[in-house]
């Protein structure tokens, strides 16, 4: 089984940075070859996809390009996603996912994700 477990989430102003933390544990987890993605969803609405790495190309919704950044460290199985700039819009609870076959162009598609964090809150005011 994998497990991933975010970290990083909490109240901030709006011009403020947070950096989320997924990291993933499990003995079938690949690092190197898993599709990893990160989704919010804000109270009544659906989740949405933020961004995510698969197979070496990063994807970033275009609400979040050019304020939010993802970086990975291998050594600790992590994915960061750094949050510049937040607006109260970014409002949300932010959930990391991974799958181990993901296609290319499925980067957005949280159905596609098969491995789910429990989730992290951010709160943006204004």
């Amino acid at each position: 089984q994998v497990q991933l477990v975010e970290s990083g989430g909490g109240r901030v102003q709006a011009g403020d940075s947070l950096r989320l933390s997924c990291a993933a544990s499990g003995r079938n987890f690949n690092f190197d070859t898993w599709a990893m993605g990160v989704f919010r969803q804000a109270p009544g609405k659906e989740r949405e996809f933020v961004a995510s790495w698969n197979a070496g190309s990063t994807f970033y919704t275009n609400s979040v390009k050019g304020r939010f950044s993802i970086a990975r460290d291998s050594a600790k199985n992590t994915l960061y996603l750094q949050m510049d700039k937040l607006k109260p819009e970014d409002t949300a609870v932010y959930y990391c996912a991974a799958d181990p076959d993901l296609s290319y162009y499925d980067y957005n598609e949280a159905i596609e994700y098969h491995y789910w964090g429990q989730g992290t809150q951010v709160t943006v005011s204004s």
